[in-house]
């Protein structure tokens, strides 16, 4: 490269301007400079040819000359490295030797020389381009004063000069050329006016108002005999196809289509006929074969951009072409004096219908080919069909070859350009079974048979035809008029077998087309006769039998090929009937899963993993389940996560694979049928619009039995490198590549960082409203510290002393999710940064933050309610509390007092009045016999045989969260965390006491309850932080039923509830509270009930996060304390009741929510604003009077639980 001589220069300039030539028309179709830049930067992935082009081979070499070595030193140096230590894959040697040598001082040299080197010719061809502008410019100045001197009129006088300065047709000038055209004027006139119209620039012609009128007289002159001035036309058309845009090139096609539509069905045309065959040296017919050329090419050419223009140009371009090619001629009696079709000159031009197989590959263009085929033009398909049935025919009676060897002996005879009629029958049979092989492939394409014959009785189903083209890979001989080297590829026999090849390709397309017992047999035909020795298949080759063995050893690949092939369509029959009777019991046993209550049904019978594969299989398919589902597969979903043991079946059914990858392919692959010619539009939302559905399922499986189940106790992989074609598998990998970027190498892994973080980020925001789902995530991962190390890289030092935070999509979200996950409190006890931008010059006013404390601006102000026992009515009910009636009436007495003071005064429920009234309430309830569900408990421990014990890392979490809300509360003192630790230990040690055995697999079931006690918690801040009434008062609450619902571990593999019920990991709440609860939304709310099955969504699910977390985060403190004594005092159905009312409360947002489509997200991450339990006493009582007998019945026999 040292030397670089003019030769060296002119050989360049050589390679640059056949690399341009080959991508002109893909440059010029670019709507802008930028486009047209990445449509060279991306040419390798687009152009077929890009390595033959010599500019490439130079640079290749070149590249090959200067750093080869240095390349393969490397290579050497990376191996030796892996067999001594780790072996690494092969993206990381690639990249790290990529990387290597960019940094190399070889290749800046190089870099440095090759840009010197192309700058020069570069600049020399643009200087030569600038020459040969000036002249052809000074030309065209010279030819159009002369034009205009002989032709201008008067009136356009005044637009001479603006004419020759830019070459803009006006529309006298077009109304010219359009009078110049008129067959009455002279040939030299009309030559010259074509010249012109060529030589104009094709938008120019396009866009003038005369334009149609133009393309009528251009079509009117494709009739001319004179072959000069057909040609001079269709040069016109193809420099119009070449270089303007689709929707000009739409009416050429359009024009050009239907003029051969008219031209075979005038009586005046000169379409040969069978009998007398094609001579292809024929002046009338070379016109008319450049003209289905021309069209054909167009056709090809024509899928590669159309998607990039509305439907109706393509459904244009479809139409024109299915109108011409069913063109029908009147059938003669004798067939060989027919009138040949337009079929038969495409069939010529283009054998194996090339163009209808690039219209069938893409979807974009497939629905609107079929749809067509269907409605408007079927004959078509039965034209083909036809055509094979009688090539069949012939094959049978053995006339092939008589008239193949008639062909030959006329092909001799005749000039050598010629194809006789039996010729052309043939190669519009080779025709014909390309395209019906293509239709083949698709259901839609399929569903256009069974198709009736004329002259049959009966009708040819896929099935027929398939036997049919079986046979004819040994019933036919070779093809005729064909060299050795095309013999093979237009024999029927490789045609065939190539459709038969891509069928058995496709599982879905081999089992509806070949698995068949007629299409078997029609294969083993030629085997049995050989077997046999017979010569039942006179025909039959090696090579038919070699076709043959191919396709069979492709049937018996798959299973259920084989098991057709040994057993036969009986066996495959009785099998099938086997298997459908299966998958309708599961798809009747899978409707148990669309209930809390049916799903534990399946969990004890051990269906639950087969369910929830039949289920995925379905998924995967794309086929409905349960005949009663009318919203897909969302609700079932939400429902079996909502479990442990639906959790895991999910997992190992490949469910939670399926939705990962599908959320991959959305977020950073994108669609790779339309990235190039039609990139993704830059997402507005958050959430892409495309991901939303991934998304919702991701927030309906999250579930914390779910997260537990997924996620527990696992490490995330936090590699060194990940490759970018690494997609994630699991509930770990989302969190490990989404939201947990904690490193450079997690960063670079992903395509779009912001989009695919943002998505992360939400999802963290939305499954951390599970207080349990929060404090794991912390436990084990440390999010909080994550984001604000995130928050503090965010951080712009405009001085020594200021500090700004970068204002962006990514920090806002982080600053939201941060104030979430470490402020608790109900709607009016904490407040949550938005996560828009205000208009103004302060478009975020809300003050971020790397480090704690969280900024006082997001910390409402709360007043502890007054000791308010002095009040008359309060005073009668602590009264009743003292006195001693009869048990029953005393109780009664007790909840009748209870209820009036809910109605009228809730807020005296507080403070020191509320400690009082639940201890002495449930002092009285444990000790009636009548009240107790459960027995009493010795417990004999102290502070000291507990101080040595430790909590789980999220029961501490857990205890530092309360402690935070209780001093925020003015509950709480700061020595309260010991207190606070000391009665959870004793509870665990308490309730082990009450504890079974049990061997599960469930991580949920190895050891102390999976999450954090928030029921403990909320009695320890009732009993402002008194850690003796708080443990006393558990202890007697223990015995009474409504324990078993408020207090979630007290049922925690106790040996009260059945080894069943234990071993499935589901607890009462959810498979009896939460399924009360949607009963009785259907029966009382029915447009929310309608709403979560619209949605996708199971109230269940909402439900059992609500209880389990004592509504933390969703109602005020002083509503959670009435949610407990309301259920302490009135029992705990009262627990379904509160939340029927909270769903009637909410049903206008509900109905708002599920119309955009994200309720599930509203419940989850919402408070529940304006509720207050004393407001809904009243509907809750009626509730009462209506249901209560049915649900205490089925809470009491939760020990003997009978689904």
């Amino acid at each position: 490269m040292a030397r670089f001589s003019g030769d060296d220069e002119a050989v360049l300039q050589a390679m640059l301007r056949q690399l341009f030539q080959s991508v002109k028309e893909k440059i010029r179709g670019a709507p802008s400079l930028e486009c047209a830049e990445e449509i060279l930067l991306h040419l390798e992935e687009t152009d077929e040819n890009f390595h033959n082009y010599e500019f490439v081979k130079y640079l290749r070499q070149h590249i090959c000359d200067t750093l080869g070595s240095m390349i393969e030193e490397e290579m050497e140096k990376w191996t030796s490295d892996q067999s001594q230590g780790e072996e690494s894959g092969y993206d990381t040697v690639v990249q790290q030797v990529t990387k290597r040598t960019q940094e190399s001082k070889e290749y800046k040299e190089m870099m440095h020389s090759l840009k010197n080197i192309m700058m020069v010719v570069v600049e020399s061809m643009i200087n030569k381009f600038e020459e040969d502008e000036i002249r052809s410019q000074e030309r065209q100045k010279k030819m159009q004063k002369e034009k205009n001197n002989s032709y201008c009129t008067d009136n356009c006088s005044d637009s001479d000069a603006s004419f020759n300065q830019s070459y803009k047709f006006c529309q006298g000038k077009l109304q010219l050329i359009l009078d110049q055209l008129d067959p009455g004027q002279p040939k030299e006139v009309r030559y010259e006016a074509l010249q012109m119209l060529c030589s104009a620039p094709p938008s120019d012609v396009l866009n003038c108002e005369n334009w149609t009128t133009l393309c009528e007289k251009l079509t009117m002159c494709l009739s001319d005999p004179d072959p000069v001035f057909n040609d001079r036309i269709l040069k016109f058309y193809a420099q119009t196809f070449t270089l303007s845009p689709l929707h000009m090139t739409k009416e050429i096609y359009t024009s050009l289509a239907k003029y051969l539509e008219l031209y075979f069905l005038s009586r005046e045309n000169h379409s040969p006929t069978l009998s007398t065959g094609v001579d292809i040296t024929n002046p009338n017919v070379i016109r008319l074969l450049k003209k289905v050329r021309l069209l054909n090419e167009y056709q090809k050419e024509a899928p590669s951009f159309w998607i990039r223009h509305p439907e109706k140009y393509m459904e244009e371009i479809v139409e024109s072409t299915l109108s011409l090619l069913s063109v029908k001629h009147d059938q003669s009696h004798l067939v060989l004096q027919k009138i040949l079709d337009p079929i038969y000159f495409l069939a010529l031009v283009d054998t194996k219908a090339v163009w209808f197989k690039k219209w069938m590959h893409a979807y974009y263009s497939r629905t609107v080919v079929l749809r067509l085929l269907e409605k408007k033009y079927k004959s078509l398909v039965t034209a083909a069909v036809q055509q094979c049935v009688q090539y069949f025919e012939l094959c049978e009676t053995m006339k092939v070859d008589e008239f193949l060897g008639h062909s030959k002996h006329c092909g001799n005879k005749q000039k050598t350009f010629y194809y006789s009629g039996q010729e052309l029958q043939y190669i519009y049979f080779i025709h014909s079974l390309c395209l019906l092989g293509r239709l083949l492939i698709y259901t839609q394409g399929r569903k256009l048979f069974p198709i009736k014959l004329k002259n049959r009785k009966d009708s040819i189903s896929v099935t027929d035809l398939l036997v049919l083209f079986t046979q004819l890979i040994y019933y036919s001989p070779t093809s005729p008029k064909m060299t050795a080297a095309h013999l093979e590829n237009y024999s029927p026999a490789s045609v065939v077998t190539e459709i038969l090849r891509i069928l058995c390709d496709q599982k879905e397309c081999a089992i509806e087309c070949l698995y068949s017992s007629s299409v078997i047999e029609a294969l083993l035909q030629p085997i049995y006769a050989l077997m046999k020795r017979t010569k039942a298949v006179p025909n039959c080759s090696e090579t038919a039998l070699i076709h043959i063995a191919d396709i069979l050893a492709r049937i018996a690949s798959v299973e259920e090929g084989l098991i057709l092939l040994l057993y036969g369509e009986n066996m495959n029959s009785s099998e099938e009937k086997s298997m459908a009777w299966e998958e309708n019991l599961l798809d009747d046993l899978l409707n148990f899963a669309a209930t809390p209550k049916g799903l534990l049904l399946l969990q004890k019978t051990g269906a639950i993993n087969e369910c929830v594969t039949f289920m995925f299989n379905q998924y995967a398919k794309k086929l409905q389940i349960s005949r009663h589902q009318k919203f897909g597969y969302g609700v079932l979903v939400t429902q079996v996560a909502s479990t442990a043991a639906g959790a895991v079946a999910l997992q190992n059914s490949g469910f939670i694979n399926a939705l990962i990858t599908e959320l991959w392919a959305n977020l950073e692959c994108g669609r790779d049928d339309v990235r190039v010619t039609h990139p993704r539009s830059t997402p507005v939302d958050p959430i892409d619009r495309s991901c939303q559905k991934s998304f919702l399922a991701l927030v309906n499986l999250l579930s914390y039995p779910a997260v537990y189940e997924l996620v527990g106790n696992q490490d995330l992989p936090n590699k060194a490198e990940y490759s970018l074609r690494e997609v994630p598998t699991c509930v770990i990998d989302i969190i490990d590549r989404l939201i947990i970027l904690n490193s450079e190498a997690k960063i670079r892994s992903l395509f779009d960082y912001e989009q695919s973080h943002m998505f992360g980020l939400r999802l963290l925001s939305v499954v951390c409203c599970d207080l349990d789902t929060l404090l794991l995530l912390e436990a084990q991962y440390q999010v909080s510290e994550m984001l604000l190390n995130a928050q503090e890289e965010n951080i712009l030092e405009t001085s020594e002393s200021q500090r700004d935070f970068i204002i962006d999509g990514l920090s806002v979200e982080r600053n939201h999710v941060l104030v979430r996950i470490n402020l608790t409190g109900g709607p009016m006890e904490r407040i949550l940064p938005p996560r828009i931008l205000e208009k103004g010059d302060d478009p975020y006013p809300w003050p971020m933050f790397s480090s704690y404390p969280l900024p006082n601006c997001y910390l409402s102000e709360v007043t502890r309610n007054a000791d308010v026992r002095q009040d008359s009515d309060l005073g009668k009910l602590l009264l009743h509390l003292k006195m001693s009636d009869k048990q029953t009436e005393w109780i009664e007495n007790c909840r009748r007092q209870f209820c009036k003071l809910m109605k009228a005064k809730p807020d005296l429920i507080s403070g020191g009045a509320l400690v009082e009234l639940l201890e002495k309430f449930v002092l009285h309830l444990s000790e009636s016999p009548s009240e107790c569900y459960f027995p009493s408990v010795e417990y004999t421990a102290t502070d000291a045989n507990v101080k040595n014990e430790s909590l789980s890392s999220m029961q501490q979490l857990g205890v530092k969260m309360t402690v935070r809300y209780g001093k925020f509360l003015n509950l709480l003192k700061d020595s309260a965390e010991n207190d606070l630790t000391l009665v959870l230990k004793h509870c665990e040690r308490f309730l082990k006491q009450q504890q079974a055995p049990v061997r599960s697999s469930l991580r949920c079931l190895q050891g102390t309850y999976a999450g954090h006690d928030w029921f403990v918690s909320s009695l320890f801040m009732i009993m402002l932080g008194n850690k003796e009434k708080t443990f006393r008062f558990l202890q007697q609450f223990s015995r009474l039923l409504t324990s078993a619902f408020l207090w979630l571990p007290r049922l925690h593999i106790s040996r009260y509830l059945p080894n069943e019920t234990i071993k499935s990991g589901t607890h009462p709440i959810y498979f009896c509270s939460t399924h009360y609860i949607e009963m009785l939304l259907k029966a009382e709310v029915p447009l929310v009930f309608s709403a979560f099955h619209m949605s996708g969504f199971a109230p269940s699910q909402i439900c059992l996060q609500w209880i389990t977390q004592c509504f933390w985060n969703y109602l005020d403190w002083i509503e959670i304390c009435h949610y407990i004594t309301t259920c302490v005092f009135l029992g705990p159905d009262y627990q379904v009741y509160i939340c029927i009312a909270i769903f009637k409360h909410l049903q206008q947002d509900i109905l708002q929510h599920t119309q955009i489509q994200d309720l599930q997200v509203f419940l989850k991450e919402e408070a529940l604003r304006g509720f207050r339990v004393s407001d809904y006493f009243e509907y809750m009582e009626i509730l009462e009077q209506n249901y209560r007998p049915v649900l205490l019945r089925d809470m009491r026999n939760i020990r003997v639980q009978n689904v």
